[in-house]
């Protein structure tokens, strides 16, 4: 059996979620984010125990189709974005409609209608968190960080990050490295008396 778990967005979720179903007896494979397979049938019982023990991971099962299908695409776009090493030779809308067999239009179509925001405005949202991940990282420059996450150029991906953060990417890399400076001078600080 199939079970849908919303906010299972990471690896280190999928063993959190692989190991709490193992202590209610069940075995998980094809583990995936967003979703597991388990053996058996399960009683109302058993989901309601499921259901319980995940919520206080901080995770909820699904039964809603539209909630599955609107989790399912954030988790294509996740792994897409955050976990692979190379992005699809193909346009993300194909890729989507690929991957989840399905029509992009209806997918689109629901997650503006159930989110209230565009796949597209996901895309970019969590291409840009990407981006600063990788800018805090140091290990590439923006040149490669554009290449990376398919921007045309080091300006596409420029203009992208400030109309998203307000802030173009280097002035983000200065911060990263001036907050780090700050909290440098509060270590080496004279300890205010408590008197004062």
């Amino acid at each position: 059996m199939k079970l849908y778990i919303k906010y299972m967005v990471s690896h280190c979720c999928k063993l959190m979620v692989k190991e709490e179903l193992n202590k209610l007896g069940l075995k998980a494979y094809n583990i995936e984010l967003g979703e597991v397979e388990v053996d058996g049938d399960i009683t109302p019982e058993l989901f309601e125990k499921i259901k319980a023990a995940l919520l206080k991971q901080g995770h909820e099962l699904m039964e809603d189709k539209k909630s599955i299908q609107i989790e399912k695409i954030k988790n294509v776009i996740i792994e897409m974005i955050h976990y692979s090493d190379e992005p699809p030779e193909i346009k993300y809308s194909e890729f989507l409609s690929q991957k989840l067999d399905n029509d992009y239009t209806y997918l689109s179509n629901l997650f503006s209608e159930v989110t209230g925001v565009t796949i597209q405005q996901f895309i970019i949202t969590h291409k840009i968190e990407r981006v600063k991940e990788l800018i805090i990282y140091n290990e590439l420059n923006l040149k490669e960080i554009a290449y990376k996450l398919h921007y045309s150029s080091v300006g596409h991906l420029s203009n992208q990050f400030k109309k998203i953060t307000g802030l173009s990417p280097i002035f983000y890399k200065a911060l990263k490295k001036k907050r780090r400076i700050s909290i440098e001078n509060v270590l080496i600080a004279k300890p205010v008396s408590e008197n004062a």
